[in-house]
């Protein structure tokens, strides 16, 4: 995962913040395909969903592997690969992620 949105002009993301930037990336990835990005390649590639469903089993397998292994580390690392994954293919399906934050406040 080599894209990353722009740092906010003080340098420093507010956590809260994160998700928001990191899908409008994604987002942004999607409409442009620029060149040389790994996130646009997702898009464009010609296994389309295929790959990035792939690519969310073989993250889920590693996060998976770094709980069992009990290391801490490597579980956020994959997590967060994990987590970028699943926001590309909710962006290949056009949901929103209000739309996720929403089913997830419907929870509590």
């Amino acid at each position: 995962m080599t894209d990353s949105a722009p740092p906010p002009e003080d340098g420093a993301a507010e956590t809260v913040e994160v998700l928001d930037e990191l899908f409008a990336t994604i987002e942004s990835r999607k409409r442009e395909l620029p060149e040389g990005s790994y996130t646009a390649s997702l898009f464009a590639h010609e296994k389309g969903q295929n790959a990035v469903l792939e690519k969310i089993g073989e993250e889920t397998t590693e996060t998976i592997l770094a709980a069992k292994d009990d290391d801490a580390d490597e579980l956020v690392y994959e997590s967060a690969d994990l987590v970028y994954h699943l926001l590309v293919l909710l962006s290949m399906h056009d949901v929103e992620l209000e739309e996720l934050r929403s089913e997830l406040r419907d929870r509590f």
